[in-house]
């Protein structure tokens, strides 16, 4: 059964760091893109940091510079880790998978709330 589950979410003050968890289950990881979005409220659901299978990294300007994506494919875990924190990053994010052969996989969410 494919399963993505977060966990890393939580309140941080402006500046701040945050590191998210993606544990992968149920699929081949290592050929799978892994991705992040995230969601704020009133707002569609957007990319904030994508991986390829073999490393390749790609950020939207809005986190270019504050956000970097990760993974281990020994663990099957994706990773974003969160730096210099705005609270206009405030939202649900998401881990997302292609999955090759599958289609795409998301995980339940994790809220991340930057505020003092």
């Amino acid at each position: 059964q494919v399963q993505l589950v977060e966990s890393g979410g939580g309140l941080v003050q402006p500046g701040g760091s945050l590191k998210l968890s993606c544990a992968a289950f149920g699929f081949k990881f290592s050929v799978t893109e892994m991705g992040w979005y995230r969601q704020a409220p009133g707002h569609q659901r957007e990319l904030v940091a994508y991986i390829t299978s073999d490393g390749q990294r790609d950020y939207p300007d809005s986190v270019k510079g504050r956000f970097t994506i990760s993974r281990d494919n020994t663990k099957n875990m994706s990773y974003l880790q969160m730096n210099r924190l705005k609270p206009e990053d405030t939202a649900v994010y998401y881990c997302n998978a292609e999955i090759p052969g599958l289609g795409t996989a998301w995980g339940q969410g994790t809220q991340v709330t930057v505020s003092s």
